[in-house]
């Protein structure tokens, strides 16, 4: 990673603050046992598989909130390039374009800019992860009977931000030599929602063809 990339990406430059499990606790261990797996030389296929003995759904929370960070940090690195005048319309290529609705203040699916599509989805997860009820991180309290549905939606969603940055925004990643960077997130995430079953391979196709080269 190029000095100057190392810079952005040790600042946080995100939209919101990093959500961290507790240093003592089972899940900070699988925290990190998942953060390990960045690491260059680690087989990712291998590494998202739910270890032996494990709760389901605490493996699922900690990737969650990773991915949440890491996708975070990711747009954060673009975000002054992706405005409402170069992206009027959130979509991936001509064929794809994602309407917000969270049945608030969109009850109905909306066409909105890109940026605009990308801070209410970062609120929106924020708001789920950092509720407790949905989210526990008290060793022993349980998670919601829904909870995998949550799940599935908060990644099904951050896919599309990987499908906006790819699509429309490569080329910056490119110049700030973040293109490993990025694509090893993208390849841990792709391993873990199909892994896990977590995002309908509908959703999937506009990545499908890089997604074949980059993840055999």
């Amino acid at each position: 990673m190029s000095i100057a990339l190392k810079q952005v990406f040790n600042k946080d430059k995100t939209f919101r603050p990093k959500r961290k499990s507790e240093p003592g606790t089972q899940r900070f261990e699988l925290h990190k046992r998942a953060q390990a797996s960045l690491n260059s030389g680690v087989d990712l296929k291998a590494a998202v598989q739910l270890p032996s003995g494990e709760d389901q759904n605490d493996w699922v929370a900690v990737h969650v909130v990773d991915f949440f960070n890491r996708i975070n940090l990711i747009y954060g690195t673009i975000c002054e390039f992706c405005t409402e005048r170069t992206c009027p319309v959130m979509s991936g290529g001509p064929k794809y374009e994602y309407r917000w609705q969270d049945d608030l203040k969109y009850k109905k699916p909306t066409a909105l800019p890109a940026p605009q599509y990308m801070n209410l989805l970062m609120d929106w997860i924020e708001v789920q992860i950092n509720n407790e009820e949905i989210f526990p991180t008290c060793v022993g309290v349980p998670f919601p009977k829904n909870f995998l549905q949550i799940c599935k939606k908060i990644l099904c969603r951050l896919f599309r931000v990987f499908v906006h940055v790819y699509i429309h925004h490569f080329d910056r990643v490119i110049v700030m030599g973040a293109e490993a960077h990025v694509n090893t997130c993208y390849k841990h995430f792709y391993y873990f929602v199909t892994e896990m079953n977590l995002i309908d391979r509908k959703e999937l196709e506009p990545l499908k063809e890089m997604t074949s080269r980059m993840c055999h």
